[in-house]
């Protein structure tokens, strides 16, 4: 394998959007996040030519804020784990692509606006009603069984491969996408949030919900925490099955 490799990026702002290669040295457990770093301090193009350095986003550099999310080989990643010599060694080529996501829209180069998906956290209350709490003494004790299946959908980082990854979740459909229904599960789970649940569910009952889903499975295989993506999707659905049969009979929420 050679010891140099080419970083080819799809960089731009919005109608103006160009391919640039770099040219770096193949270093040990160099990882995307390096190689754009070290653009950053030297931003010369494979041709030679100064350029603008590349704009991405990076935060925690440990799979926890989900900032670094980009297209790497066409796949949705995060940046600071994805090891370079891997890449080439599967793709038996010298130069990697890089681009930004296509579900979002652009800001510029690497960058773009993911505020739908935190947009979609507030429409379902993806949080503990805390009021008063203190005036209540401890709170409920939670099997451990439940308390692993939270915090496996706890690590949701609102990262967004999941949904760059999903087919039904695109500018021409209303489909919220995989994450926020397995943040309804989280907190529809938890024994104080749940006193919302009925609400969160007939959330999901709306159009662009749980019905839209396309059942591809793609996305489960792109989430970087390997979170249970379908299963939630699955379990929401018979939730909202069982509530809206709950609304029609007009019974009390259980």
């Amino acid at each position: 394998m050679s010891n140099s490799f080419t970083l080819k990026i799809f960089r731009g702002t919005p109608e103006n959007q160009y391919w640039e290669e770099f040219e770096l040295e193949l270093k040990p457990f160099y990882n995307i996040t390096s190689a754009l770093m070290d653009i950053q301090k030297n931003p010369i193009n494979k041709k030679g030519e100064k350029v603008t350095p590349v704009a991405w986003e990076q935060g925690c550099l440990e799979v926890v804020c989900g900032s670094c999310s980009m297209l790497v080989n066409s796949r949705p990643v995060q940046a600071c784990v994805t090891l370079i010599e891997p890449l080439l060694k599967a793709s038996g080529s010298e130069t990697i692509t890089l681009a930004p996501f296509t579900k979002f829209p652009l800001i510029r180069d690497l960058v773009v606006d993911r505020s739908s998906m935190f947009e979609s956290l507030k429409r379902f209350k993806a949080w503990v009603e805390t009021d008063d709490s203190r005036d209540r003494g401890f709170g409920p004790k939670i099997d451990p069984k439940v308390a692993d299946e939270r915090y496996s959908l706890s690590t949701c980082m609102t990262c967004g491969c999941c949904q760059e990854a999903c087919p039904q979740f695109n500018a021409r459909s209303k489909f919220i996408g995989p994450a926020p229904i397995s943040q309804v599960r989280l907190f529809n789970a938890h024994p104080v949030a749940k006193m919302q649940a009925p609400e969160r569910l007939h959330g999901l009952m709306e159009e662009g919900g749980v019905t839209d889903c396309g059942n591809a499975q793609n996305c489960v295989q792109v989430c970087p925490k390997e979170i249970p993506l379908t299963e939630s999707i699955t379990l929401m659905g018979r939730k909202v099955a069982v509530q809206g049969i709950k609304d029609l009979l007009s019974l009390p929420d259980a």
